[in-house]
């Protein structure tokens, strides 16, 4: 083993030691909600059609973005709390907050929305933070941020607003919403304490449900703490003409900007007329436990980062 290898392992071997604590602590807490861990193939004939992701192929097919489309299938075959740790694979993601092979965790509930899967969310962050003896206050690169539930919300369209001076609702502009998001409005949340940002315009939201009334809303929500943005949560899409629409309307996106290969996920689509009204969240583990261990970059908590593997 390479001098420089041996001291970078060794350095990060507390946060290690920690990250498998926390998957002990995840794995508890869904146990102890009547959640069943399943798990659903890494090397998938079709990922969900999304312009923001771009998926590693292998002999045609696909290493798994996300597990969701299987688990909405375990879920419209009758199963009603289900969880998964799981690596995903996404090209051309590399950086600080991000690497092309990462951890995800899944969870999914029959007739739970957005809200409540984020009241879920809470209650395992303050779980993970009481089994790690650090109380309802941590502190994460020089912040102290008070985790006491509930934690404050705030919609997309009041975000944008305060911060950004535009309203996304009104004329959406999807390269400036990603722009003023990064560099606007996620900076200007209060440090001290986590952040929900929810109810997002329709085309930023593909798989989650629309909330009736006038303004086309998204039923989605993310989670943001200490300026890590942690987890994503939607009251999920059960329409299957609807959720058909609106992949062939990312397919085609894709296909004009010279991404092809992404085919309609047909046996998901099958499902969907099964499938019972639910909420679930996609966490990334990773930011997770850079979060509890204070780190300011992915390759502090995982042991073989792209470069080093």
């Amino acid at each position: 083993m390479a001098e420089d290898e041996s001291l970078r392992l060794s350095q990060i071997k507390a946060n290690l030691e920690r990250r498998a604590l926390i998957y002990d602590v995840i794995r508890a807490f869904f146990r102890s909600e009547g959640f069943l861990e399943v798990e659903t193939p890494l090397l998938v004939p079709t990922v969900a059609p999304e312009k923001y992701i771009t998926p590693f192929t292998v002999n045609g097919w696909f290493l798994s973005t996300s597990p969701e489309m299987h688990m909405k299938r375990l879920l419209a075959a009758g199963y009603g709390k289900i969880f998964q740790i799981c690596h995903c694979f996404r090209k051309s993601e590399r950086g600080r907050l991000h690497n092309p092979e990462f951890t995800m965790l899944e969870w999914y509930r029959v007739g739970a929305d957005y809200m409540q899967i984020i009241q879920d969310t809470e209650r395992l962050v303050l779980t993970l933070a009481n089994r790690l003896r650090l109380g309802t206050t941590i502190r994460y690169q020089g912040a102290e941020i008070d985790l006491v539930s509930p934690w404050p919300r705030i919609t997309v369209r009041q975000a944008f607003l305060n911060s950004a001076g535009w309203d996304p609702f009104n004329r959406l502009d999807e390269e400036r919403f990603e722009v003023d998001l990064v560099e606007k409005v996620i900076p200007s949340f209060d440090t001290s304490r986590p952040t929900v940002l929810m109810d997002y315009p329709v085309a930023m939201a593909s798989l989650a449900r629309l909330r009736p009334g006038s303004l086309p809303v998204a039923e989605r929500a993310e989670v943001f703490i200490g300026g890590l943005e942690l987890a994503n949560a939607y009251s999920e899409l059960t329409d299957a003409a609807e959720q058909e629409r609106r992949f062939k309307q990312e397919i085609e996106t894709l296909e004009r900007e010279g991404k092809r290969g992404i085919v309609m996920p047909e046996r998901f689509l099958e499902s969907l007329s099964s499938l019972p009204e639910c909420g679930g969240i996609a966490l990334g583990v990773d930011r997770l436990v850079m979060l509890f261990c204070d780190a300011s970059s992915i390759d502090e908590v995982v042991a073989f980062p792209w470069d080093a593997v």
